[in-house]
């Protein structure tokens, strides 16, 4: 009786570290698991570029213009950059180039960075890779046909991307461009709305985001333009901001050296 008492106790204890153990190792399991599953999203995630990291003696950075539609303001845009000898990136859509090839050209003459914006503004992600190469290669055919340059950044329609966006846009030799302020002018918001939102937000390495059409954007952009100038920044086209090589995009979207 006394053994099997003994025995008993112990069977049970043995159970009960054997539950224990059971239930450590499938939670250890599925810490693992989960942490695997976190770090691999986070290495599969490709994501274009908001803005540089640029040290904050370093102040630069880019003023951007969508031309997707209408095309009432865009000498006015020329003229206003000029007086300022600012030169800016456009990213235009490939129906927009071929309703408005003098603008092309007077953009391009005028130093600033034609870009491309697909050839008729989709959602890329709603479309086939197949579908986006061809976006992009019409787009850039008719850029490069009128300004003698191919363009290499890509600026997605409506901001919309993901994995398969940005791989095909750097198999095709783009860069890809979001922003890190958006101006909002498309909105029709005031001058002063518009210079709310963009001064205060300025630092070195942002990537301002304007429309070409935009109702009150020729009237806010000299303001903006020169506070910006008051306040030390050097306005560059993206292309100038950006680095070509040996760096990484971190979860914000930040450009960053791959040394850092």
């Amino acid at each position: 009786m006394k053994i099997w008492f003994v025995g008993r106790r112990l069977g049970a204890a043995l159970g009960v570290m054997a539950v224990l153990f059971f239930a450590l190792a499938l939670a250890g399991w599925a810490s693992k698991r989960d942490a695997a599953i976190t770090a691999a999203a986070a290495g599969e995630r490709d994501l274009p570029i908001y803005c540089v990291q640029k040290d904050e003696n370093d102040k630069k950075l880019s003023v951007s213009f969508d031309a997707a539609w209408g095309n009432e303001d865009t000498q006015n845009l020329i003229d206003i950059l000029k007086e300022r000898n600012i030169r800016t990136t456009f990213f235009v859509v490939g129906e927009w180039v071929d309703k408005y090839p003098e603008s092309v050209k007077a953009l391009s003459d005028a130093g600033h960075e034609v870009m491309n914006h697909s050839a008729d503004h989709p959602h890329m992600t709603q479309i086939s890779i197949e579908d986006m190469k061809k976006q992009l290669n019409e787009c850039g055919d008719k850029i490069e046909a009128i300004t003698g340059r191919r363009p290499d950044l890509f600026r997605p329609p409506y901001g919309d991307y993901n994995n398969d966006v940005v791989r095909t846009a750097r198999e095709c030799g783009y860069y890809t461009i979001q922003w890190s302020i958006d101006s909002l002018d498309w909105k029709d918001l005031s001058a002063d709305e518009i210079f709310s939102r963009v001064v205060p937000k300025a630092e070195p390495g942002a990537i301002i985001l304007f429309h070409n059409a935009a109702k009150h954007t020729p009237e806010a952009l000299p303001k903006i333009l020169d506070a910006l100038i008051e306040q030390g920044y050097e306005v560059v086209p993206i292309s100038e901001l950006i680095m070509r090589e040996n760096y990484k995009v971190d979860p914000n979207g930040k450009q960053c050296s791959a040394n850092n």
